[in-house]
Parts: structure tokens; sequence; C-alpha cells
């Protein structure tokens, strides 16, 4: 199995959520998030790529319940792909359906409030989608 450091997104229109495994790709943590858009948000990924030692990034990908891409999905795509051109690492996308459901969820049963958890969210998010990507990986 593949040893490394890997990065989560969670693509958002004003935020993207960080996520960061371990070296023996077991668990996802929070590690923050990002102002989104292009061409800075790039550039900040790329940084926390070569401060981490990260040799996969995983990306969100936000597909419809249905399984089927939509405008936010191409846009998670185009992303990855311009990432991957980037970086000379990996970029995976993973399916992400509900992971911010799930994260807020999981803020709110721990007593976070909604105006102060949406960073906590996006990072939260990261660290599901992440966390999925691991555990399908073994």
């Amino acid at each position: 199995m593949p040893e490394g450091r890997v990065l989560g997104l969670d693509l958002g229109d004003v935020r993207t959520g960080v996520a960061i495994s371990d070296a023996d790709r077991r668990l996802a943590l929070p590690f923050g998030h990002i102002k989104a858009g292009a061409p800075q948000d790039l550039k900040a990924i790329v940084e926390i790529v070569n401060e981490n030692d990260v040799t996969d990034v995983v990306v969100g990908h936000p597909l419809s319940l249905s399984g089927k891409p939509g405008p936010m999905a191409r846009m998670a795509e185009e992303f990855a792909e311009a990432l991957g051109s980037t970086l000379s690492i990996p970029v995976h996308l993973h399916d992400e359906r509900l992971s911010t459901v799930e994260a807020s969820r999981a803020l709110k049963d721990a007593g976070a409030s909604n105006r102060r958890s949406r960073g906590a969210v996006d990072a939260s998010a990261a660290t599901v989608v992440l966390q999925a990507w691991l555990d399908s990986s073994r």
C-alpha cells in the first residue's frame, strides 16, 4: 500500500475545505480552509502540498444523488485537471455526496454554532471525503 500524506479538498464558492491524512494513510484530520478562487487557491494548495510532503490529492466530486455529474461536478473535474497539471503528484476525484450534510450534523451535535462553524464545516466536509477515500483505498 502506498504511503505518504494525502490532501483532501472540499470545493466551495467562498471557501475550500482542506483535510490531511497521517503518513500511513489511516486517518484524515481537518486542516482548515482556504479562500476559493483561481489562481490564489491553486497557489495555496501547492504550498500546502510542498510544506507537508503530500503525495496525493483527493478532490470532492459532488455528483447528484442519482450519481450523474451536474455543473458543480464538472467544476470539480476542471479544478482537479488544473491542479493535476500544476502538481507532479496524482489528483483523484472522490464522490462527496452528503459530505457537507454529515459534517454539519457532526459539528452541530458537538455544539458548534452555525455562524462560527462555516469554515469548520468546510474542513470537516473535506475530512469526510478524504476519510472515505482512504477507507476505500485499503
